[in-house]
């Protein structure tokens, strides 16, 4: 069978995008709406900067069409500031926010990591080992919040899942061939990253899935995807699918309001519809 494919952009609250992308007078509390209608996914980004509200994860669920998907951003206080050590209570309080409140359009989970945080095999197998695998142990998870989520917490899911997980690295150590393996031993997602050489580019598929963040071609956030670039990534998503893999890819050069063309652009030439 061959696997699905998901196209959309990383977040799309842009005030650039509106009179652009956005009609002139599009209301901004239909912005998702409006999106939705373009592509099958979306990347929510405000998951790393702070913890939502599970009211947020129900709006976003119910403005979608039924087969819309999310990826959810994992938080930067974990990553970033915690780095991965003693995070028992912040994946919790991650995903008893209302990550589950999704219901079935939630998708892959995306750690990204800091561009100062090296390769460390044994930290990044500690950190997998955390992590929940179908969305009722993210429930039971949830249900071990701190007081922070006190009052506001999800922890109920409304079937059991299997949940994905992908990583994006950003230090030039991750090329050890040794990273790949980590990944593939835990059933962890690379994060396929094009980002202008900034970081390394690693494409390794370790899952049963391929994940691909798009940054910008020739500048970082910036520049666009010419027609023989995209060309180019939809015949790679045509090889991944061919061999059963299913493949999300998200648009994050959104400076210019390059994204949103370009991940319609893209779906097109992969005959994938809006939801």
């Amino acid at each position: 069978m061959a696997g699905r494919v998901r196209i959309g952009t990383s977040g799309w609250v842009y005030p650039p995008w509106r009179g652009k992308f956005y009609p002139p007078k599009l209301a901004h509390r239909r912005e998702l709406e409006y999106l939705s209608r373009q592509v099958n996914s979306v990347e929510i980004n405000g998951s790393f900067y702070a913890l939502q509200r599970p009211s947020s994860y129900l709006s976003w669920r119910e403005q979608t069409p039924d087969d819309f998907v999310f990826a959810v951003k994992g938080g930067r206080f974990i990553t970033h500031l915690k780095r991965l050590r003693d995070v028992d209570a912040p994946l919790a309080n991650f995903f008893a926010s209302g990550v589950l409140a999704l219901g079935p359009k939630l998708g892959p989970v995306l750690w990204q990591l800091p561009p100062t945080l090296g390769f460390d095999g044994e930290l990044l197998a500690a950190f997998f080992a955390l992590l929940p695998r179908t969305t009722s142990t993210a429930a039971e998870l949830a249900g071990r919040h701190d007081e922070r989520l006190a009052g506001r917490a999800w922890t109920v899911t409304d079937t059991d899942r299997p949940l994905r997980h992908a990583l994006e690295v950003r230090h030039a150590s991750f090329t050890d061939p040794a990273f790949p393996e980590v990944l593939r031993a835990h059933g962890i997602g690379l994060v396929i990253a094009d980002a202008a050489a900034e970081w390394p580019y690693l494409e390794d598929v370790t899952a049963d899935f391929a994940y691909v963040r798009l940054h910008g071609s020739t500048e970082l956030y910036v520049s666009g995807y010419t027609d023989e670039a995209l060309d180019a990534w939809a015949e790679r998503i045509r090889d991944w699918t061919a061999q059963g893999v299913d493949a999300y890819a998200y648009f994050d050069n959104d400076a210019n309001v390059r994204a949103p063309g370009d991940a319609i652009a893209l779906a097109r030439r992969l005959n994938v519809g809006p939801s």
